[in-house]
């Protein structure tokens, strides 16, 4: 049985009892530990629990390919289900699983990790087609999805997160379930003793925060305002802590992109609409406000030429041999005059 990904929130909480195995799969390692985790929970939820849980390497299923079938059948000496968790588990594992869906009667669920597994492997097409079984795929998270994770853990830990700062937190982590959430329950011990129990974008600058990032942020930033004097000092900033002007000049292309996206969507039309059907852009707070005085200062035709304007600054960045810096420092002021007009 294939779990799509609709239905993988209410597996997780309630697996279906003719499930005998399921292999869990993907190009996120993190998820796949989190879910299969998950999974092993539902059956016992102490997973050192050394009579209810048994661990099992993958390879050695290749040398002993009944122990499923025999794992299975087996009861606990001390009561209660039991889960059986392989991992890593690869082709190896086919010819036991194969015997898991002939075995006679038990009651263990069996886990297996399966890594990245292509559509032709004999692991998980055994695991999607046969109904005592499933494939559970763990890819890697869309936005949406870590604005649901992150949500979900700071409302867990009863904090609230301020919608800029949900987006900001979102832009910087990655694909990685493990990985992101690493980062959050790093951002929730330190607002542990906080009695606001609110989430900031300055909580999570100071928790999360890539310095040469931020200082590139307000390059952007205050280029799109058309505002000299501030851009004048954040340029010194960035490149005296030796910032990337290549980088600089993608993330005024990002901005850029952003602001054509929506202000196409929102041409004679609604603004709100238009923001909510590019995804992704600041919900709420003082960088929804900006971002909005960026569209009313950027019409379409401005962006179109400030956006020929970016790539021609990187061609020549990587082209003609002029300083970098010197490139991406007249293009930001070429931009912020024309965002005054």
């Amino acid at each position: 049985m294939k779990i799509e990904p609709r239905q993988v929130d209410a597996f997780l909480k309630k697996p279906d009892s003719r499930i005998r195995g399921v292999v869990v799969h993907g190009n996120d390692d993190g998820l796949i530990g989190e879910r299969a985790a998950q999974l092993a929970r539902t059956v016992c939820e102490d997973l050192k629990d050394p009579f209810r849980v048994v661990d099992i390497a993958g390879d050695a299923l290749k040398a002993d390919p009944a122990r499923l079938a025999d794992e299975f059948g087996a009861m606990s000496l001390m009561g209660g289900r039991r889960v059986v968790r392989v991992r890593p588990a690869g082709e190896e594992s086919a010819a036991a699983l194969e015997n898991l869906v002939a075995a006679g009667a038990g009651d263990a669920l069996i886990i297996l990790e399966g890594g990245n597994l292509t559509p032709r492997s004999s692991l998980r097409a055994l695991a999607e087609t046969e109904p005592c079984l499933a494939a559970l795929p763990c890819y890697a998270d869309t936005e949406e999805d870590l604005e649901r994770l992150v949500e979900g853990a700071t409302r867990a830990a009863g904090f609230a997160v301020e919608p800029d700062a949900l987006g900001w937190i979102v832009e910087r982590l990655g694909g990685d379930r493990g990985q992101s959430r690493s980062e959050i329950d790093k951002l929730l011990l330190y607002k542990a003793d906080d009695a606001s129990k609110t989430i900031t974008l300055a909580d999570a600058a100071a928790v999360l925060g890539d310095s040469s990032a931020m200082e590139i942020d307000d390059v952007v930033g205050a280029t799109f305002d058309g505002n000299l004097a501030t851009l004048d000092r954040a340029l010194d900033r960035v490149f005296a802590e030796g910032g990337n002007a290549v980088q600089l000049v993608r993330a005024l292309q990002r901005h850029a992109d952003q602001l054509h996206l929506v202000s196409g969507h929102a041409k004679g039309g609604n603004l709100e609409a238009a923001i909510f059907k590019a995804r992704g852009l600041p919900r709420g707070g003082p960088v929804r406000r900006r971002f909005e005085n960026h569209l009313r200062r950027w019409p379409l035709p401005r962006l179109g030429h400030a956006l020929t304007r970016i790539l021609e600054a990187e061609l020549e960045c990587k082209s003609t041999g002029y300083p970098d810096q010197t490139i991406a420092r007249r293009l930001c002021l070429s931009l912020a005059r024309a965002g005054r007009g």
